[in-house]
């Protein structure tokens, strides 16, 4: 052999080798991971893009109710319902149009729950009124959160943890759509509204 032959030769024997991956055959693991993240984010975009198509704009919902009662009544009616079921008004509503009531849950020692409940009347100008509602659900949830400490050493900076804090951080929040949760509550409203119109006579 040559010199240039037996140099080839050399580095042909000593040079690290690629695995060779066959068909069909698993891939790394760093791969893999790459790969099932990659289809969840996907999978979670696609989920959330198309919600919209959802929306169908029924027109028979459980988001409104017929009262006998004109609306100055139906919304006293509405803020009465509120106040005899411990929910707490929203100070920013308690004098407009739109009424909200506000009641918080404690479904376990970590997990807290608040119910906001939009309401609104339309008077229907024939002794009768419409009133609206929704219901925001909330979930909070008590989290671990780490705690950092900065110093500063002449011209830079330094961070260490200092630990952990459980802090209430929300977990879900989604709009009530079960029709017997507002039927009990136009329940209550139509009661009051019409013990309120009694007295008016």
């Amino acid at each position: 052999m040559n010199s240039r032959t037996d140099v080839a030769f050399y580095a042909e024997r000593t040079a690290p080798r690629r695995p060779f991956a066959a068909p069909g055959a698993s891939l790394p693991l760093n791969s893999a991971v790459c790969m099932l993240v990659a289809t969840v984010l996907a999978g979670g975009c696609a989920s959330t893009k198309d919600i919209h198509r959802k929306e169908t704009f029924n027109s028979t919902t459980p988001f409104s109710a017929k009262v006998n009662a004109p609306s100055k009544i139906a919304c006293w009616s509405v803020k009465r319902a509120f106040l005899a079921q411990g929910y707490m008004l929203d100070r920013s509503t308690a004098e407009a149009a739109t009424l909200t009531g506000i009641k918080e849950f404690q479904a376990d020692d970590e997990t807290n729950v608040t119910l906001r409940l939009q309401t609104s009347c339309a008077d229907n100008n024939d002794g009768t009124s419409t009133v609206y509602a929704t219901a925001l659900k909330e979930v909070n949830q008590v989290q671990s959160e780490k705690q950092h400490r900065a110093f500063g050493i002449g011209w830079a900076t330094v961070t260490v943890p200092a630990g952990s804090a459980k802090v209430l951080r929300p977990i879900s929040r989604e709009t009530v759509n079960d029709p017997e949760f507002y039927q009990r509550f136009y329940a209550l409203v139509s009661k009051l509204a019409a013990e309120d119109a009694r007295k008016a006579r």
